[in-house]
């Protein structure tokens, strides 16, 4: 949902969003006490972010979590701790402060993250996922949008991405976020082979 997170799980795959699914939150509560164990002594605590955050919000069926460390001091500690796990750090993947990892066998499809306590990124998902919660109506049009995103670009994850950017964007701009901020996201949700241009 937030910063292409979408992107990672959907290389070569359909876009498919489906309607709300209150297994999500279950399936975050499973992922998260099989995680936490390894990253309590350093970590502040792990957030359920994305669409499926978001009670009654449509979304591509997919877990986004963000864990969050104090600094990147720690993050060699939890690239040794996730790895212990089976999980692949991947690096940033162009989103400063937003360390990526990948598992090959999830009990639950998701993107994981590692993030700073006061990265952009991770202020980016809590904003928007508090925004969401707060207010059906604009999480009903963004459940609209997702749709219609989905069935007008069903093969394009850049295209879905692309789409929802504005969206988004008006979003944090009415919580604060600077020009450079916005800029800096809007960028982010660009197809990769568009960034450079």
């Amino acid at each position: 949902m937030f910063l292409e997170m979408d992107r990672l799980c959907s290389m070569s795959k359909s876009v498919v969003v489906e309607n709300y699914d209150a297994a999500w939150a279950k399936h975050f509560v499973e992922l998260k006490a099989l995680l936490w164990p390894a990253v309590q002594d350093f970590a502040i605590s792990i957030e359920h972010v994305g669409s499926t955050s978001v009670p009654g919000l449509a979304a591509k069926p997919v877990i986004d979590i963000d864990i969050v460390i104090p600094d990147m001091s720690s993050l060699n500690l939890a690239i040794q701790k996730l790895s212990a796990l089976g999980y692949e750090h991947r690096g940033d993947l162009g989103i400063k402060d937003r360390e990526a990892f990948r598992t090959r066998s999830p009990l639950h499809a998701h993107h994981l993250y590692v993030c700073p306590q006061n990265s952009i990124a991770l202020k980016n998902h809590l904003c928007l996922r508090e925004a969401l919660k707060g207010d059906t109506k604009l999480r009903d049009e963004y459940a609209s949008l997702k749709f219609d995103l989905a069935t007008r670009f069903p093969t394009s994850i850049d295209d879905y991405i692309e789409g929802k950017t504005a969206f988004i964007l008006k979003i944090l701009q009415s919580h604060g976020y600077g020009p450079d901020s916005l800029e800096a996201i809007r960028i982010a949700n660009l197809a990769p082979a568009s960034r450079n241009l």
